[in-house]
């Protein structure tokens, strides 16, 4: 039996890349070298050994490779800079994390290891892990290879390799399930590079872009009209050498640089399609189409919360609740009452979602801006108040008595069925997040969302409605990054990494 639970034959040989030691670093940039050096020895290692079995049939020897790491250790209680709410840790013991993409996370690495050690003034320790690589993720990165499905093959894939272990790729940490590493060592970092790796799949099943086209700033809607705008904007901006803005991707990776560039779209959509307007740095703006449902929404956020965003803002269509709205307002969330159900079992439902006064700012100024009305005046197109997500998008055809009654008791202004699915996995995830919904039917007071008065709504408030939400966004950029990871997204003992 092996460290990760994974049986294979008694007495079966284990061929592994050739031990190295840890070794000590104080400069960021040396670490993360170090760190793609390891991991690219062990994904060649991998895929060397895989293509020779396909070749040569199955071998008389087991194939492993163990992802790098990055560990930290302090004896010390004195506090590092109290203001940050990362890039340190609160107590002594030894830390660590399992590493995968160093390539993919150089500047994100580079960061969080460059923080704890100027916080902390020891060095880390970067080396081999004892978490075994799955081929199939080793392989991930090279379009050349590609690992068959069971069966396809003539040996038992995991004979020879190994597979994902759903063991450890899960949410513990994140959930502060009280994760430690099978030597004692506490989480660094969020994720285990398994969930990393894990996601990353995902992303680029559900999206059809790679992860690396993603930016720091993410839009959500469930909309295809938004999708239209946003490829207008982009197309605008991309005729602006000012901009500052690089390149449009969209499903299929498919990447223009000219505002007149086709943008040829897969024959098949994928569930999600995700669009790019790219920036140096990935401070652009990514664009999800989540379409309707909690559960999409869920699992959106599930995966892109592995790539560290500074932000996500949810921008779609909802059901006004008050007669005082009118169709085409605006609705900025600053509660949620949680009734989606799909994330129960990570954040029980007690959990409160806080509104985060940094991104509340951002998406009020965008309005003012956008619309070019303030103070007073921006009532009367704008409320605050709590927004409510169900997961039954046909609640009106049920007795009402129940969900009304409870939408009055929340004092509910809106109503939707992905935006505090959005918020709450933020909240989970420490990414900041928030909500700008715009307002399309009025169930409650016999205004059903019809052909006749959407087209019309949607031609009129669309594209303001995105424009709110990216220079929203473009505020956010501008700000400093300790300023917009709140310390209200963490709990009592914090991974150091963001």
């Amino acid at each position: 039996m092996t460290a990760d639970g994974q049986q294979f034959g008694p007495g079966l040989r284990v061929e592994t890349p050739d031990p190295v030691p840890h070794e000590a670093f104080t400069d960021a940039a040396a670490a993360v070298a170090r760190l793609r050096e390891l991991y690219d020895t062990a994904t060649e290692f991998l895929k060397d050994r895989f293509n020779a079995a396909i070749r040569h049939g199955q071998p008389d020897m087991r194939f492993r490779a163990f992802y790098p790491e990055v560990r930290f250790s302090t004896t010390t209680f004195a506090l590092a800079d109290s203001r940050l709410s990362f890039g340190h840790v609160t107590a002594p013991g030894t830390y660590a994390t399992t590493i995968t993409r160093p390539d993919l996370f150089e500047a994100y690495l580079e960061q969080q290891i460059g923080l704890l050690i100027r916080n902390h003034q020891i060095p880390v320790h970067i080396g081999v892990s004892d978490t075994p690589m799955p081929i199939h993720f080793a392989v991930a990165g090279d379009a050349e290879v590609t690992v068959p499905q069971e069966g396809a093959v003539s040996f038992t894939l995991r004979d020879v390799f190994d597979v994902p272990d759903l063991s450890t790729t899960h949410d513990d940490i994140v959930n502060g399930s009280g994760f430690r590493y099978p030597d004692g060592a506490e989480p660094l970092a969020p994720f285990t590079a398994q969930r990393v790796d894990y996601s990353l799949a995902r992303l680029s099943h559900y999206t059809a872009t790679r992860a690396d086209h993603f930016q720091n700033h993410v839009l959500f809607t469930n909309y295809q009209f938004y999708v239209e705008e946003f490829e207008a904007y982009a197309r605008h901006v991309l005729a602006d050498p000012d901009s500052g803005y690089t390149s449009f991707v969209g499903p299929g990776n498919v990447e223009i640089t000219e505002p007149d560039a086709p943008l040829p779209l897969p024959a098949k959509l994928p569930q999600m399609p995700t669009f790019h307007l790219k920036r140096e740095k990935g401070q652009g703006i990514t664009l999800v189409n989540i379409g309707v449902g909690p559960s999409n929404a869920k699992t959106a956020t599930d995966h892109i919360a592995v790539l560290r965003p500074h932000a996500w803002l949810m921008v779609g269509h909802c059901a006004g609740l008050r007669n005082s709205q009118r169709l085409g307002d605006f609705v900025l969330a600053h509660a949620y009452l949680r009734e989606d159900k799909v994330l129960d079992d990570d954040l029980p439902v007690w959990v409160p979602i806080p509104a985060l006064a940094e991104i509340q700012v951002a998406l009020e100024d965008a309005v003012e801006e956008v619309t070019e009305l303030e103070g007073y005046e921006l009532k009367r197109i704008m409320r605050t108040g709590t927004v409510a997500s169900l997961d039954n998008r046909n609640w009106e055809l049920r007795d009402q008595a129940g969900p009304v009654k409870r939408l009055s008791q929340s004092r509910a202004v809106a109503l939707d069925m992905e935006s505090a699915t959005i918020a709450a996995n933020g909240f989970r995830f420490r990414v900041p997040y928030g909500t700008l919904l715009c307002v399309s039917d009025k169930p409650l007071h016999g205004e059903l969302k019809l052909p006749g008065m959407a087209s019309d709504f949607y031609r009129t408030q669309v594209a303001r409605h995105l424009m709110i939400g990216i220079r929203a966004m473009e505020r956010l950029r501008e700000a400093p990054l300790e300023r917009i990871h709140s310390r209200k997204l963490r709990s009592f003992e914090e991974t150091a990494f963001l």
